[in-house]
């Protein structure tokens, strides 16, 4: 099944997340509301969707976008996975019961973001003290040992 096939699939499957199902690249993007992560996530999953190769954040401003990579290597077809979350609210449940290689991508993104993965069964900081006060890749994040860099750039 390529991924033109798996499109067909989804908005038959799936009417109302049809609209959100995109092709990019060559790879499918499909962007679900937070609430409805887990279920989307185990849904690609049932579908054949077996390998997850990287959960990932991004800081836009007033949310996070969180992006998951995954792929089924019996199609040959991957997707990109995602959901926004608000700052003030950064909760989302945790895809580490269906795919446990999350367990230290989601530790990553909370350490680095502030992100809470709901249902994680030990998120924990993983690069950074548990004494360190704040999240680095967040736009907002102040340090007085920061360097700067030109508004230029």
């Amino acid at each position: 099944m390529n991924i033109n096939k798996l499109r067909e699939h989804l908005c038959a499957t799936y009417p109302d997340l049809c609209p959100l199902f995109s092709i990019e690249f060559g790879d499918g993007s499909l962007t679900v509301a937070p609430e409805r992560l887990h279920s989307a996530a185990s849904d690609m999953r049932d579908l054949g969707f077996d390998f997850l190769g990287m959960v990932t954040a991004v800081d836009r401003g007033e949310t996070f976008e969180l992006v998951y990579r995954i792929q089924s290597r019996k199609m040959s077809a991957g997707i990109f996975l995602k959901a926004y979350v608000s700052r003030e609210e950064p909760y989302i449940s945790s895809v580490y019961d269906l795919w446990p290689a999350a367990d230290w991508q989601e530790r990553e993104v909370y350490d680095m973001f502030g992100i809470i993965f709901e249902g994680h069964p030990d998120l924990r900081r993983i690069l950074l003290t548990d004494d360190w006060v704040g999240y680095p890749l967040r736009k907002d994040y102040e340090d007085e040992r920061m360097i700067r860099r030109p508004d230029y750039i």
